[in-house]
């Protein structure tokens, strides 16, 4: 049986094995993509934004691209653990959906759903809450996050349970690649653990001679780190972001007011220079170019000529993304028939596990 996560802490020597796995992976996917199912996705609190796009789904094309096969989680309940209401929820995951369709990923191909609307995933919260204890959950970095914000009011059940929900979503499709940062590897740690612990404790079913659940690795993002128009942290709250679906006039608006510096010469340099360093990033992202070289090329023209600069390559960018996104925002009938394709298939798929699941657990009557 798995041991007891002790620490959750990502170490050097963690990361490290990580790195390797991921670099094995990502080969593997370039010889035979066949092997591979990603499972990915997003909580709708909010419309998606550059951060996203260049922080993941850019990547999640790819990978659509390179033959993986892709399930997209709109993670609908995960929206209220930490809060009280939902707000607009229908609609935000209606607009994650078309956000999805409008960068790239071909609704075809890819399974987009919420995961509310999946029974069978939701039910392994059960079995899956039986083999890890109360102190593991506690010890995991977004939880300990959670209780350290909560200034005393008490954490919920759900908030708890949150590593395991994951790990519900993960595992009900049987993934076994999931597109992650660094500081989301104690969650992937505590999938692959409560895989290990089901197979350890309550088997297979009978005939089969492999285990319920694959082991899921991670696929480490090279996403660099995209601040917010601010300089803070990029968040869908703070009214510092640029959402995908925000027309040109808005995005120039935006980075109009975008916070620099009053070194007139523009240079990268993330750690000194941050705001100034974000736009430049942003610009060399959305033109395909070198960052480093993107500044040089500004050099004295000040802060008005990169705003200037930021705002014609993601404008450039984006185009024909916001005017693919137009065109599905003008039939919310074929996204909604996405969501609904999408639903139908998790469910298949989701029946399918728990019923491995309860001839495991001999509850099959």
């Amino acid at each position: 049986m798995s041991q007891p996560i002790e620490d959750t802490e990502i170490t050097s020597a963690t990361l490290q094995h990580a790195e390797a796995i991921s670099a094995k992976i990502d080969a593997a996917i370039k010889r035979d993509p066949s092997e591979f199912r990603v499972l990915t996705g997003d909580r709708p609190t909010g419309n998606l934004h550059l951060g996203h796009y260049f922080g993941s789904l850019r990547n999640r094309v790819k990978l659509q691209r390179e033959g993986v096969e892709t399930w997209l989680v709109i993670a609908d309940f995960q929206v209220i653990t930490d809060r009280d209401g939902t707000g607009p929820i229908k609609e935000r995951v209606h607009s994650l959906a078309t956000d999805y369709i409008a960068v790239g990923i071909d609704p075809d191909k890819a399974v987009i759903f919420p995961h509310s609307q999946v029974p069978g995933l939701n039910e392994l919260m059960l079995p899956f809450l039986s083999v890890v204890t109360d102190a593991e959950l506690r010890r995991n970095p977004t939880v300990k996050a959670e209780l350290e914000a909560t200034n005393g009011r008490p954490m919920s059940g759900l908030m708890l349970t949150y590593p395991v929900h994951q790990a519900a979503d993960i595992l009900f499709c049987k993934a076994n690649v999931v597109p992650v940062g660094k500081d989301q590897l104690p969650h992937l740690e505590q999938a692959r653990v409560i895989a290990d612990r089901f197979e350890a404790r309550y088997g297979h079913p009978a005939g089969q001679d492999h285990p319920v659940f694959p082991r899921p690795q991670a696929l480490l993002s090279e996403a660099p780190s995209i601040l917010g128009l601010d300089g803070t942290k990029m968040s869908k709250s703070k009214g510092n972001t640029i959402e995908i679906g925000m027309s040109a006039d808005e995005t120039a608006k935006r980075i109009k007011k975008a916070v620099t510096d009053s070194d007139r010469h523009i240079t990268y340099d993330p750690e000194h220079r941050p705001e100034v360093s974000n736009l430049v990033l942003l610009t060399a992202l959305a033109s395909d170019r070198d960052p480093v070289e993107v500044a040089e090329e500004i050099g004295d023209g000040g802060a008005g000529t990169l705003k200037k600069v930021a705002t014609e390559a993601i404008n450039e960018h984006m185009a024909p993304i916001r005017a693919r996104r137009a065109e599905l925002e003008a039939d919310p009938s074929y996204v909604d028939g996405v969501i609904r394709r999408g639903i139908e298939r998790a469910n298949e798929q989701a029946n399918a596990t728990l019923h491995e699941v309860l001839e495991s657990l001999q509850m099959s009557y």
